[in-house]
């Protein structure tokens, strides 16, 4: 067994290792296990340079439930924020975050704001950071004494208005709550800056009174969240941020919303992408991810031709040759070669901090991770593509783990793989039972309880 590159502390090995045996997809490290993924590397670090130098970029992710967008999707937000762009995640869904009312989209946006430095919401940061940043141009301009705190004040209220004329043409509002959560903090009123802080986050419940301070009315809608974020855009550039990763994941729910509903979520989309090519988002990357019955089916892009257009892409061909530059990026999914080589990799993670690392290199040999590959596949009707999350599960919580604690524990002799109702996502759930169904040949057994044994 070799042990992987160290180039990640201890304390984020643990983190990678939890969040595997709870089943779950790592918010970092995932550069340590990603498997086929190198063919993007190319072509998405050139996105992140055109992004940092001022650029924009646009992929949509196609792949099944289970191929691993979300995986991929922070896999590259990791790269993003090696460059110094800021990230976000943002969930679609029905109810919590349509897509048709980009200022919910806005407000995850902000909610889930990281950089490098700073975890969700990093607004408050990146806003002090800006004013930061602009206090130190203002001084170094030789012209202010560094106590004379009213001419330094009006000096980065000249720079606020320079750096946002674009945003304020448009959306006004945005440069005066900066303008008056600077004025708060300055008077040490942190309610009142906290509350604009919310407000700039496109929160709704902000006192009517905080906005009355800083002479703004309302809340924001879905036209003003794209000025917002075209504020903030500039905000992070300033603050030495070049950039940010926008991922829009699971883009596929507006299949299951009502039609007006779903109009409207595809045209919002399609607005964003055209704003996107007019230049409006320097330094924005945006990732959607969806599945191929989102991007090919009537229920999905199709349903509005002018984003299909934007979105059209040749799969006709053999797979190994999808251009990692075309707008679809095809995601190849996992073999079962594929998921033996993610097992090793997660192994030797393992191993890299357990107690006893060369108990795990003869018990949890590779050989016993094709088998356990097989099984767990096997369990799922054969549908390798679904099966990495269940499979990591397994080997961490089920294998790794007792391996580890217990001198005499063998997993071959020790150990059936059983697969639980409760364990299991719908789609996992819906291939276990169609696979109890069949090889139970009428008897009683059902997807709740499948044993099987690996010795």
């Amino acid at each position: 067994m070799t042990r992987p590159a160290l180039d990640i502390s201890a304390a984020r090995r643990r983190d990678v290792v939890d969040a595997l045996r709870r089943g779950t997809v790592p918010q970092a490290g995932l550069g340590l296990f990603a498997v086929g993924l190198q063919r993007f590397e190319g072509a998405l670090d050139d996105d992140l340079a055109t992004v940092a130098r001022g650029g924009a970029a646009f992929h949509a992710l196609r792949g099944e439930y289970g191929s691993g967008k979300t995986f991929f999707a922070r896999w590259l937000a990791e790269r993003a924020k090696r460059r110094g762009l800021a990230v976000s995640e943002v969930q679609i869904s029905e109810t919590e975050t349509p897509l048709h009312r980009l200022e919910t989209v806005y407000r995850r946006l902000t909610e889930q704001l990281s950089t490098a430095t700073h975890q969700p919401s990093a607004l408050r940061a990146v806003v002090d950071s800006w004013f930061y940043a602009l206090e130190e141009e203002a001084l170094a301009g030789g012209k202010l004494a560094d106590d004379d705190e009213e001419a330094l004040a009006a000096a980065v209220d000249v720079l606020l208005e320079q750096r946002l004329a674009a945003v304020a043409r448009t959306t006004p509002a945005f440069s005066a709550a900066l303008r008056g959560y600077r004025r708060a903090v300055a008077a040490g009123d942190d309610t009142l800056a906290e509350a604009l802080i919310a407000w700039l986050g496109g929160q709704k419940s902000v006192a009517a009174a905080a906005k009355r301070a800083a002479g703004i009315r309302g809340d924001l809608d879905h036209f003003g969240a794209l000025g917002f974020l075209q504020g903030l855009l500039t905000v992070l550039r300033d603050c030495g941020h070049p950039g940010l990763l926008l991922v829009l994941d699971e883009v596929e729910t507006l299949q299951r919303v009502r039609g007006d509903v779903r109009e409207k979520s595809l045209n919002a989309l399609r607005q964003l992408l055209d704003e996107i090519d007019t230049g409006r988002f320097p330094g924005l990357f945006l990732v959607i991810t969806g599945t191929p019955a989102f991007y090919d089916g009537q229920q999905g892009v199709q349903r509005l031709a002018p984003l299909a257009q934007r979105l059209a892409t040749d799969f006709t061909t053999d797979p190994r040759f999808d251009s990692p530059r075309a707008v679809q990026l095809r995601l190849p999914g996992f073999d079962l070669a594929s998921l033996g080589v993610l097992g090793r990799k997660v192994r030797d993670i393992y191993a890299a901090d357990a107690r006893h690392p060369e108990r795990l290199a003869m018990r949890a040999d590779d050989a016993y991770l094709d088998e356990l590959a097989r099984a767990v596949t096997g369990a799922l009707g054969g549908k390798v593509g679904i099966a990495p999350r269940l499979y990591l599960r397994k080997l961490v919580a089920d294998v790794l783990d007792r391996v580890d604690e217990f001198e005499d524990f063998d997993p071959r002799r020790h150990y059936a793989l059983t697969l639980h109702t409760a364990e299991l996502s719908a789609t996992e759930r819906n291939a276990a039972a169609r696979d109890a169904s069949a090889g139970s040949a009428g008897s009683a057994k059902s997807a709740a309880d499948i044993p099987l044994d690996l010795s």
